[in-house]
């Protein structure tokens, strides 16, 4: 009996001893890795004066998604210094820490839009790293005049007053729960929190612990006959609840509702992991959306590697999942740093292919290996 015992304890500490061992990244390969993808990402930063503003503007959410990763990414890289330099002289500095005002595209609507927030992320950074003062100027004056100016109840998808499309959740919350951190002012809190429940019950579905992309999507059906979950709307919120869980105090009351939020999500996504180790645009046909997606796998794997390194996920039991993730992305960037499999701008599953890139793949690429870079 003794020695059956003795057996064991062996097996259940090897097995253990395996299982850790997968969340053990090469610090190495990813620091090289995730500085050629920054580097080629400013070599061929583009964004427009006039135009298409919201999408491709200097202070986009497209672009901003890569000025948060890589301010991110700037504090555990040997070059950090240089690309917070970057941060500040070539955007910050240059859009005046400005928020975008598309009153002229979106009339009804532009004051409330989150991704129009979405730049605030990487001020708010800046500003808790460097306390330059004016980096969060423009943004609480925007979120005053938002909180002060009450918003159209309708939830519906044509409504953008409201945070009627999961893309939201990483767009907005964030910022307003680290204006709190930094003000101390508890109302930004309060507010985000109202607003992100309201998405939570309008588009979360409980059968199947994912977040519809919008209501216009209740009805649709994938080719196989089930329900439309997008692969990067997805991404979109686990990531968002993520930079939440960040921000907000240990003995927060509202961090159980977010930890159990983030853990239930991921539990359904890594089972939705496809063979090749990435998701895909869709998450219940990958069959008719059989190549990868690189936006929603860097989100997924930022999301995973927080939720181990917090305590929030179970090491032994997401590890796996999160190194064949990371191995996977490791393969889509080309040998100058360009992140391919990226699906372009969209609102629900699409094709890809691997010349796509897009600049907010990049910046979610840097988001999962900064958080990589973290684990023991």
């Amino acid at each position: 009996m003794f020695y059956f015992r003795l057996l064991i304890f062996v097996l259940i500490a090897a097995s253990c001893k395996m299982q850790n061992k997968l969340a053990r990244i090469d610090k190495k390969e990813l620091v090289t890795t995730a500085d050629k993808i920054a580097e080629w990402q400013i070599r061929n930063l583009n964004y427009v004066s006039e135009g298409n503003l919201h999408d491709y503007g200097i202070d986009a959410w497209t672009n901003s998604v890569f000025y948060l990763g890589l301010m991110n990414w700037s504090e555990v890289t040997p070059v950090n210094e240089r690309y917070a330099e970057w941060l500040n002289f070539k955007i910050g500095e240059v859009n005046s820490w400005q928020i975008p005002a598309n009153f002229i595209n979106y009339p009804h609507y532009w004051l409330y839009h989150a991704d129009e927030l979405c730049i605030g992320q990487f001020y708010e950074a800046y500003y808790q790293r460097y306390g330059t003062a004016k980096a969060i100027e423009a943004l609480k004056h925007r979120l005053d005049t938002i909180m002060a100016s009450p918003a159209s109840e309708e939830m519906s998808y044509r409504s953008k007053q409201r945070w009627t499309w999961c893309d939201a959740l990483f767009m907005a919350p964030p910022v307003y729960f680290g204006m709190t951190k930094i003000t101390g002012n508890v109302a930004y809190v309060e507010y985000a929190h109202k607003e992100f429940m309201a998405t939570y019950n309008h588009l979360f579905d409980k059968d199947e612990n994912l977040f519809f992309r919008d209501d216009s999507y209740f009805d649709k059906r994938e080719a196989n006959g089930k329900k439309v979950f997008w692969g990067r709307g997805n991404g979109w919120v686990v990531a968002g609840v993520a930079n939440i869980l960040k921000l907000l105090p240990a003995d927060s009351q509202l961090r159980p509702f977010y930890t159990n939020l983030l853990r239930t999500m991921l539990t359904r996504l890594v089972e939705l992991q496809q063979a090749d180790g990435f998701w895909h645009a869709s998450l219940l046909d990958p069959e008719s959306y059989p190549s990868p997606e690189t936006s929603a796998t860097s989100m997924i794997t930022y999301a995973l590697a927080y939720g181990i390194n917090s305590g929030i996920l179970d090491k032994n039991k997401f590890a796996g999942p999160l190194e064949k993730a990371w191995k996977s992305l490791l393969t889509a960037v080309d040998d100058d740093g360009k992140l391919g499999w990226v699906q372009p701008i969209g609102a629900d599953p699409k094709k890809v292919d691997k010349e796509m890139t897009a600049v907010y793949g990049a910046g979610a690429f840097l988001l999962a290996a900064s958080e990589l870079y973290k684990m023991n």
